[in-house]
């Protein structure tokens, strides 16, 4: 995996639509910026994203990248009509989603996702979100996907969450090659390094960190901006406003600040970018290559604005 990688879920229409041609312009500029990592799931825009980058990543040689997708949630075609908004996609809601970390299930959303991706394999797979599905996740989910890497079919297997807990016991009770957790490391919220970065650093099990934006509010901290998917809370935005001002100070962005903190964890493998445009992402891959003073860690640490880790 590259330390930057390419997270697919806003080419699956994530709040507001993505053109066939900007998904495919993203994704070629990550590719001439060097990425070489691309996730994604069937739950992005009900398998859109998995077939626009499939699509955007079909002439180019398969040896030379690594794609990862979930599963956990089983597509099902669905007549109730409308659009897919209230999962936050803009999509017409042509599927339901339905949790199934059966074997059985995972085998046939596995299959889905290949067809849709237009491969014969992926060199990741991980459980998604089995947040209230930890008993069947772990008795037949991971199994499952053990199987599947015996196998072949995979080449790598892990959970993908949005907290940092059972992720934890993914590392500890299971032999996962990699784990990926959104959100839960970040300017704005560490609580992955109580127990998920250190537990993954003594194993010597890799962290793909999502989210290092959440979801919006470290790219652009304003009062309407999102925060883990849904309006961020005030002090939230004070204190990123607060973030952004000394950064400035220091003649960097917020956005460069919040990359590099994600990436300068030991346990860290790769960083996942969300773009939904090849300017989106020009401006990700700069923002990661700028290097942060430490100057600007010091004096957001003395105002209280990032804790000292314990």
């Amino acid at each position: 995996m590259t330390r930057l990688g390419f997270g697919a879920g806003s080419l699956g229409n994530l709040y507001t639509e993505v053109t066939e041609e900007q998904a495919y312009e993203a994704v070629t500029a990550a590719w001439e910026h060097g990425i070489r990592y691309f996730d994604t799931a069937p739950h992005y825009g009900l398998g859109l994203s998995e077939r626009r980058l499939g699509a955007a990543l079909r002439e180019r040689p398969r040896e030379e990248y690594t794609i990862s997708t979930k599963v956990g949630r089983r597509l099902e075609p669905s007549e109730q009509g409308g659009d897919d908004l209230a999962n936050g996609f803009a999509v017409p809601a042509t599927h339901r989603r339905v949790w199934d970390f059966t074997a059985d299930g995972i085998r046939r959303t596995l299959d889905a996702s290949l067809e849709r991706l237009g491969l014969d394999r992926v060199d990741i797979v991980y459980l998604h979100d089995p947040d209230d599905h930890a008993e069947e996740a772990f008795r037949e989910g991971y199994p499952a996907l053990e199987k599947l890497r015996s196998e072949g079919v995979v080449g790598a297997i892990g959970a993908g969450m949005n907290q940092a807990e059972m992720l934890t016991r993914f590392v500890r009770d299971t032999d996962v090659d990699v784990v990926l957790c959104a959100g839960r490391y970040t300017l704005l919220d560490q609580s992955a390094l109580t127990e998920l970065l250190p537990a993954a650093e003594a194993r010597g099990t890799p962290v793909v960190i999502g989210g290092p934006f959440n979801s919006g509010l470290l790219a652009d901290p304003r009062p309407e901006v999102t925060y883990d998917y849904a309006r961020a809370p005030r002090e939230l935005v004070d204190r990123a406003l607060g973030m952004k001002e000394i950064a400035e100070r220091h003649g960097i962005t917020l956005r460069a600040a919040a990359l590099a903190f994600c990436a300068a964890h030991p346990a860290v493998s790769s960083v996942l970018m969300g773009a939904r445009s090849a300017a989106e992402v020009h401006d990700c891959a700069e923002q990661f290559a700028t290097p942060v003073p430490e100057s600007f860690w010091q004096e957001l640490r003395e105002s209280g604005l990032l804790e000292e880790p314990s």
